[in-house]
């Protein structure tokens, strides 16, 4: 079990960082801990691309654990727009405002347009909650699912980690968050997306690697038990 957490600067190199998350039972390969440590110690978002299940998803859980940092989890699908994962104004609480400054007497128009555009009355989205949370990790999950359209909101505020609101001016991020983008690539993504980002290719666990991740993952299972499970599954994959 993970002893504290740590920040994401004081991890020393891809071993130290495959031992944290073998802390949290998760058992990532050489190559994997080198992309995800590379991606920790030069701020750019992480794309994993896989079939479903080999634990893409899983690795951006495990490593907010590992950083003790809050999961903000974007789920793709199609027609997302700006909206659903920038920030969106609650009109019920300006509407309840306005009412409320009405009975008051409140009557400057100027005094009222400026209270109703107050950050208090602003929906964080996913991207803007990541932004503005710090240290977070933002899990992109299944990014291929989105329109395309969808990409070029998400790389804009990769470039910089800044969102506009018109009414408030820029929102920065006083450290940028770890970014995991994952992808089943049932489409291929933007070459202007794929280059803002590090890429691994994560595949199936072999079948003792299986066998140690089952044994990690539940302590009390056998390990004829767990070898019979990871040939099972490597059967049904090769089917």
């Amino acid at each position: 079990m993970l002893k504290g957490t740590v920040k994401a600067a004081d991890v020393e190199s891809p071993g130290h960082l495959g031992e944290l998350l073998g802390q949290c039972a998760y058992l990532a390969d050489e190559g994997l801990a080198t992309a995800a440590f590379l991606a920790l110690r030069m701020g750019r978002p992480l794309l994993l691309e896989g079939e479903a299940g080999v634990g893409k998803t899983e690795l951006a859980r495990t490593l907010a654990t590992v950083l003790g940092a809050p999961l903000i989890r974007l789920q793709c699908y199609e027609g997302l727009d700006g909206p659903q994962v920038l920030y969106d104004w609650d009109f019920a609480r300006q509407l309840l405002h306005l009412k409320a400054a009405e009975a008051s007497g409140v009557t400057d128009a100027a005094r009222l347009e400026g209270e109703v555009y107050d950050r208090r009355f602003l929906i964080a989205r996913p991207l803007l909650k990541a932004v503005e949370t710090q240290p977070s990790v933002l899990l992109v999950d299944e990014v291929d699912r989105a329109d395309v359209e969808f990409e070029a909101i998400l790389l804009e505020v990769l470039s910089d980690f800044a969102i506009s609101v018109p009414e408030l001016g820029t929102i920065r991020a006083q450290s940028p968050p770890v970014v995991v983008l994952t992808s089943n690539r049932t489409r291929e993504l933007h070459d202007a997306l794929r280059r803002r980002c590090l890429y691994h290719w994560l595949e199936h666990p072999s079948f003792d690697r299986e066998v140690a991740i089952l044994l990690r993952r539940l302590p009390d299972c056998s390990r004829a038990l767990a070898e019979q499970v990871a040939g099972a599954a490597g059967r049904l994959r090769g089917a």
